[in-house]
């Protein structure tokens, strides 16, 4: 999602008008270039200090509630960024021209679209907790009568599967802990490499699945030089599954070998206690199915959620898993309940969150701040190699994930604009750049120890389960998250041997060699 609210006018003639909304959404994202043609800058008191207040105070209070007060939640995070706002307000040199930038970058059809797109994944999520396919996968794995070393990587590959079908690497975690994490150490598993396992399954599915947050959001924010529009969700994942499939086949391997030289089942495997599940749930894997097949052949992820929560009501209220009342009904206190509106309740902090994003990304817009970070950063970018170019995304993205508590989504919110700008100018196709900073900012960037809201909800979902099963700490976990780690080295290995490297080619077409670019073409690649 291009985060570009003015338009020079040296520019203007390179520049092509963007695509309507629909054309974009049925890529799978909209194009943020729509936004209003007005000049948005403006000028604070204190220079440049004064313009990232907003985001200063944003990050202190990332900081706080995460590391200091170990509070994890979204809202937290939501309170922080209006409170940005409305302090960094005062430091403006014209308070309306403020608001207007906060507005222009809040009221694009890209961060429209975008909202939109959480909500109809906020309902899809919501059913499939309702109908606890994760149930479903622990009956199965109990009658395999499986002991303590297969069961990480059956952790492991249910915390995959599970991650693939809702797109949320924390709703996973809050899933697949209280499940998966007891009842592997009750089977003999290593505590820690059962989390480890559990931690890289979720992030499996959150830099794969086309539903996800972070593959919406890093495809949405590289727009194409040569035509309109943003990089198509299903392509960006299509491309990005040789290094995540990679990383999590060498990632399965490890959970195996070392589970199973650390298996303390011994003679005596106790089998799992499944009275409390049912193999019914498996029948939700077909709108699971269903929702990832329309999402890569159609390219539409509003098509995809529509096709995946249709088949997912029709196949519960068959099966028994799902009744009217578990859509649509009133609880006993008088509130609305069901499915939907669970799934418009858990999905709403983040929808808050995208706001307060979207507003501070419009300040630092307005007041310049991007073109001089890009400036600073690519320097003499029309010649830079695109190795450079891609291991400056690459860390730049890492860094901004660990200052940001490890949370992608604020990350790649506020990097994509600097990763489009500086990866355009080297002609690197929008599925390049947005596999780059993804897999940086969910790999490395995501489990830094001290700053991890991954490695802290592990760390507190492995805790009161009672004796015998032990609370981790978050670097023992850090040591056992394969997935991540691995991930980067196998994206590290890309861009060092240009594995996998595509350039941007007539109609945004990827292709292995750059074109030689005129004035005009110029223009629009440093734009």
């Amino acid at each position: 999602m291009t985060i570009k609210f003015f338009r020079r006018k040296e520019a203007s003639a390179g520049s092509s008008k963007p695509a309507a909304v629909a054309g974009s959404v049925s890529k799978g994202a909209a194009d943020t270039d729509s936004a209003p043609d007005r000049d948005c800058r403006m000028t604070f008191r204190f220079g440049l200090f004064g313009a990232v207040v907003p985001l200063v105070v944003f990050l202190a209070g990332v900081i706080t509630y995460f590391m200091i007060f170990e509070v994890f939640d979204i809202n937290a995070l939501t309170a922080s960024g209006l409170a940005g706002l409305l302090v960094g307000a005062l430091f403006a040199r014209s308070y309306s021209r403020f608001w207007e930038c906060v507005i222009t970058g809040v009221s694009s059809r890209g961060t429209v679209s975008l909202l939109l797109i959480f909500l109809s994944v906020g309902l899809v999520v919501a059913m499939i907790n309702q109908t606890d396919v994760a149930g479903g996968m622990v009956w199965l794995a109990g009658q395999l009568d499986v002991g303590g070393g297969w069961f990480v990587l059956l952790a492991f590959v249910m915390a995959c599967a599970i991650s693939m079908a809702t797109g949320s690497s924390l709703g996973t975690m809050f899933t697949a802990f209280p499940i998966f994490y007891p009842a592997g150490v009750m089977l003999g598993a290593s505590p820690t490499l059962l989390a480890g396992a559990i931690l890289s399954g979720a992030v499996f599915g959150d830099n794969l699945a086309p539903i996800s947050d972070s593959s919406i959001m890093s495809a949405s924010t590289q727009r194409y030089r040569r035509r309109d529009g943003v990089a198509e969700i299903s392509g960006v994942v299509r491309s990005r599954a040789q290094y995540a499939l990679i990383a999590a086949g060498a990632s399965g391997i490890l959970f195996l070998g070392l589970g199973l030289f650390a298996d303390g089942s011994g003679d005596s495997v106790n089998k799992i206690d499944s009275g409390q599940t049912t193999p019914l749930s498996l029948t939700m894997l077909i709108p699971i199915a269903a929702l990832l097949v329309v999402a890569f052949w159609k390219r539409n992820i509003f098509m995809a959620t529509t096709t995946g929560l249709l088949c997912g009501l029709v196949t519960g209220l068959l099966t028994g898993l799902l009744s009217f009342g578990d859509i649509f009904s009133v609880g006993d206190d008088g509130d609305p309940a069901g499915v939907f509106v669970t799934g418009i309740e858990t999905i709403l902090p983040l929808v808050g969150l995208a706001i307060v994003i979207f507003g501070i990304i419009g300040v630092l817009q307005g007041a310049g701040v991007f073109d001089i970070i890009v400036g600073v950063v690519s320097r003499s970018g029309r010649n830079r190699r695109p190795v450079v170019s891609e291991l400056t995304i690459g860390f730049g993205a890492a860094i901004t994930t660990v200052v940001c508590a490890g949370v992608n989504t604020p990350a790649i919110l506020m990097f994509g604009p600097v990763a489009d700008r500086i990866g355009a100018q080297s002609q690197l196709h929008p599925y390049r750049r947005a596999n780059i900073m993804d897999c940086f900012v969910l790999g490395i960037g995501g489990v830094v120890p001290v700053a991890s809201i991954f490695l802290l909800i592990s760390s507190q979902l492995t805790g009161g389960y009672g004796s015998g099963v032990p609370e981790l700490t978050a670097f023992s976990i850090f040591t056992a998250a394969f997935y991540p780690l691995i991930l980067t080295l196998v994206i590290l290995l890309a861009v060092l041997t240009g594995w996998g490297r595509r350039f941007e080619g007539e109609n945004g077409v990827p292709v292995r060699q750059p074109i030689p670019l005129g004035p005009k073409s110029q223009d629009r690649f440093d734009a």
